[in-house]
């Protein structure tokens, strides 16, 4: 059985999602997670999936505010093993419902073009052009809360 909880900022659960953020979205890039992106995390809601019988740290995600209306999906990561079993939908349903709680009435986000099939079927839409940023190619989405 898993679950999703919220992870305090700069706790030991941040560190190890900081880490799950790494080890799945950066380093298969060869791109390095810069100590100095933290601090720019503080003010993040971070939303956790742990296996309840192990309280092991199985996937995670980050919001992150940008106006009073909209909050924007951040480096949504699942373990390898655990991709495909529906983790990634639950975790961005929660991470909705939180923003709706706090008031929030659009998330948006930057997809890589491999995940924007899986964003779609969770009722986001791309807006705008295909962009790159930092070597990678995204698509803008959004949707509304």
């Amino acid at each position: 059985m898993r679950k999703m909880i919220d992870i305090d900022f700069g706790s030991t659960r941040y560190d190890e999602l900081v880490e799950l953020r790494y080890k799945i979205l950066l380093e298969p890039l060869g791109l390095k997670f810069l100590d100095a992106h933290r601090a720019n995390e503080m003010n993040y809601l971070h939303i956790g999936c742990i296996e309840a019988l192990d309280d092991r740290l199985v996937g995670g995600l980050m919001l992150a505010p940008v106006d009073n209306e909209t909050v924007r999906l951040m480096e949504v990561a699942v373990e390898t093993r655990y991709q495909r079993e529906g983790i990634g939908r639950s975790m961005v349903q929660y991470a909705e419902k939180c923003a709706r709680e706090v008031g929030y009435t659009k998330m948006i986000m930057h997809a890589r073009l491999t995940a924007v099939h899986f964003y779609e079927k969770c009722g986001f839409r791309q807006e705008g052009d295909i962009f790159e940023e930092q070597g990678l190619t995204f698509a803008k989405m959004i949707k509304d809360l």
